[in-house]
C-alpha cells in the first residue's frame, strides 16, 4: 500500500543548495585529496583481472514474451528485464571500458553476455546517474540508433538535458519521489546514496537515484549505485514492499574512502532486508576493475552476509554473467527452460 500523502509532500522537498544536489542522508563524501590518497596507497595493486564466464543467453527465447518477470544479467549494472510483453534495460553500458576514452580506464573482464544487435525490442531504459560505468555516450547512441523513438529513457533531474543531446527524443525526467505512469508500470524515482558528475566541473550538478516499478501484480526495484543510509527503509514504508531487488555487491574497498556512497555485500542484505524484498539479485561485481576487493570476494561475502542476517541463499541469488532467472510463483529459477 502506497503512502500517497507522504509521497508528495517528499516530492515536494528540494534537497538542493542552489548550485548542487544533495544527499537525504548527509554522509562524508571524500574530495580530490582523498582520492589521491586512495590512489598513492594503492598504487597499482588494483586486483587482477580474472576470466569469469559468461553464458550466451538465446536471442530466439528472449525474444518470446515473458509471461512470469524474467532477468538476465548483461553485466555490470546492466540487467535486461522483461515481463507481460514489455522490455527495459537498466543502466545500459555495453562498451569495452567505463570512461570518457576508448583507450584508458577501466576495461570490461568480460564482454557483454548480449550485443546491442542481439537484444529484444526494448522499450524503456533506467538510468540511474550519470557516471561513466552506468551511463555509456556510445551504448546509448547505439540504442537510439536501432530502436529511436520506440524507446522511452527515465532519467533523474539533470540527466534528460544530456540524453537530449545526444539525439534521445523520449525522456521522462524525474525527481526523487515523483512519478510517471506508462502504459506498462508505475514508475517512481526514489533516493539513493551516492553522488554525480562527469568532468571535474559537474560533481553534483545532477541527480541521483533508484527505481521502483510497480505492475499491476509485480514491483521492482533498481538501486543503481548507493551508499548505506536509512533511506532504503523510507522507500519501502512510503511504497512498501517489493518482489525483486536489483542490488550492487561490489566496488567496495577500501571502506575508508568508499563506504559514503557504494556498499558492501553486508549492507547489500541490511537494503533487502530494509525493503522487505521477497527475492533480490546481485549486480555490480566482476565486470570492471574498480576498486582494492578480489573480483570474486563479492559473491563470497555476499554468502557470509545472508549467513549473518539469517537470509536464505535463494533469497538473495547471484547470477552468473548472462545467466537468465525467471520468478515463478515467488521464487528466481533458471528462465532458460
Amino acid at each position: 500500500m502506497i503512502d500517497w500523502a507522504r509521497l508528495e509532500r517528499l516530492a515536494a522537498e528540494r534537497l538542493h543548495d542552489g548550485r548542487r544536489f544533495l544527499n537525504r542522508h548527509p554522509t562524508p563524501h571524500h574530495g580530490l585529496r582523498e582520492f589521491l590518497r586512495w590512489q598513492r596507497e594503492t598504487r597499482g595493486r588494483f586486483p587482477a583481472r580474472l576470466d569469469f564466464p559468461v553464458r550466451r543467453p538465446d536471442p530466439a527465447l528472449l525474444r518470446a514474451p515473458a509471461d512470469a518477470p524474467r532477468f538476465t544479467w548483461i553485466g555490470h549494472a546492466t540487467y535486461l528485464v522483461q515481463y507481460q510483453g514489455w522490455n527495459l534495460l537498466t543502466d545500459p553500458v555495453f562498451s569495452e571500458r567505463c570512461s570518457p576514452l576508448s583507450f584508458a580506464g577501466p576495461k570490461r573482464t568480460v564482454p557483454p553476455a548480449l550485443s546491442i544487435d542481439e537484444l529484444p525490442e526494448i522499450h524503456a531504459v533506467l538510468v540511474s546517474h550519470n557516471h561513466y560505468d552506468h551511463l555509456d555516450r556510445d551504448s546509448v547512441r547505439a540504442l537510439n540508433r536501432r530502436f529511436g523513438d520506440r524507446l522511452r529513457w527515465f532519467a533523474p533531474t539533470g540527466v534528460g538535458a544530456w540524453l537530449r543531446r545526444r539525439g534521445i527524443k523520449q525522456v521522462v525526467e524525474l525527481g526523487w519521489w515523483q512519478h510517471h505512469r506508462d502504459p506498462a508500470f508505475h514508475a517512481f524515482c526514489v533516493p539513493a546514496q551516492h553522488f554525480s558528475g562527469r568532468a571535474a566541473g559537474d560533481r553534483n550538478r545532477t541527480l541521483w537515484c533508484g527505481w521502483r516499478l510497480d505492475w499491476p501484480d509485480f514491483r521492482l526495484f533498481f538501486a543503481g549505485d548507493t551508499g548505506y543510509a536509512p533511506v532504503f527503509q523510507e522507500i519501502r514504508q512510503v511504497l512498501g514492499p517489493v518482489d525483486v531487488a536489483l542490488l550492487p555487491i561490489g566496488a567496495y574497498q577500501p571502506r575508508w574512502f568508499m563506504s559514503p556512497v557504494h556498499i558492501n555485500p553486508d549492507e547489500a542484505v541490511r537494503i533487502h532486508l530494509d525493503l522487505q524484498a521477497h527475492r533480490s539479485l546481485a549486480m555490480h561485481w566482476g565486470t570492471f576493475v574498480l576498486t582494492d576487493e578480489p573480483l570474486d570476494e563479492p559473491p563470497r561475502a555476499l554468502a557470509e552476509a545472508r549467513r549473518r542476517h539469517g537470509v536464505a541463499d535463494k533469497a538473495f541469488r547471484v547470477p552468473g554473467h548472462g545467466d537468465t532467472l525467471a520468478l515463478h510463483d515467488g521464487e528466481l529459477e533458471d528462465g532458460t527452460g
